[in-house]
């Protein structure tokens, strides 16, 4: 905790003393993001960090296994993503919106285990079946493979999936048939510091170019 009170206070002598006007504008006229940004909590993704963007920039969302139900119309069973989803689209007007997967993860290492795993964690078993359809996409395509390749692999399907679920909401749909909408589907190296992004084309994810649109 010590650590976390002196970067406060580093934070407002020496950023905010710079940035003083950027945050004055966020504060007087509101946020207007360009995109909302769905990741992991994973403490090693920072969205902001890894697209060099400012305070302002990103609506952010994160949970664990970056997962995105698919739409429901009954809203008791909603969750915070769709809530999320929609006002980042209806009342953000956000033109982008990022689903981004990462090395490493410790949630598509999970759903491999058995539920047995999780006797002490109800509310993380549970949430964990979000990744059911990842698991068998993986199980279909990757037929005998193992070990890290097969997490990889599972960090990178589990991110088209949920970018398939996401274009179940009707916000989604309506503002991606106006034009005025876009998704895309990163995946973050942590230990190269790339990203990827999916490309339909060739049906593969490749490195994000400089100045790619």
């Amino acid at each position: 905790m010590e650590k976390l009170i002196t970067g406060i206070h580093r934070f407002r002598s020496q950023y905010w003393g710079e940035q003083k006007g950027l945050y004055q504008r966020l504060a007087e006229h509101g946020q207007f993001p360009e995109a909302l940004f769905i990741t992991c909590c994973d403490s090693r993704v920072v969205p902001t960090l890894i697209t060099h963007g400012q305070p302002g920039d990103l609506f952010i969302y994160r949970n664990i296994g970056n997962f995105v139900p698919p739409y429901t119309e009954n809203v008791l069973d909603g969750t915070g993503v769709a809530a999320a989803v929609e006002y980042a689209v209806v009342h953000l007007h956000v033109r982008d919106i990022v689903v981004c997967g990462h090395s490493d993860c410790g949630a598509m290492k999970a759903l491999h285990k058995d539920r047995s795993h999780f006797a002490d964690t109800p509310h993380l078993a549970e949430w964990l079946r979000n990744g059911e359809r990842t698991l068998e996409v993986v199980s279909a395509n990757y037929p005998g493979m193992s070990g890290e390749k097969k997490f990889a692999v599972t960090s990178q399907e589990n991110v088209l999936v949920q970018m398939e679920n996401l274009r179940t909401y009707p916000v989604v749909q309506e503002a991606a048939r106006k034009g005025r909408l876009h998704v895309h589907a990163w995946f973050f190296e942590i230990g190269t510091g790339t990203v990827f992004r999916y490309s339909p084309d060739v049906g593969q994810y490749e490195p994000i170019s400089n100045g790619e649109g």
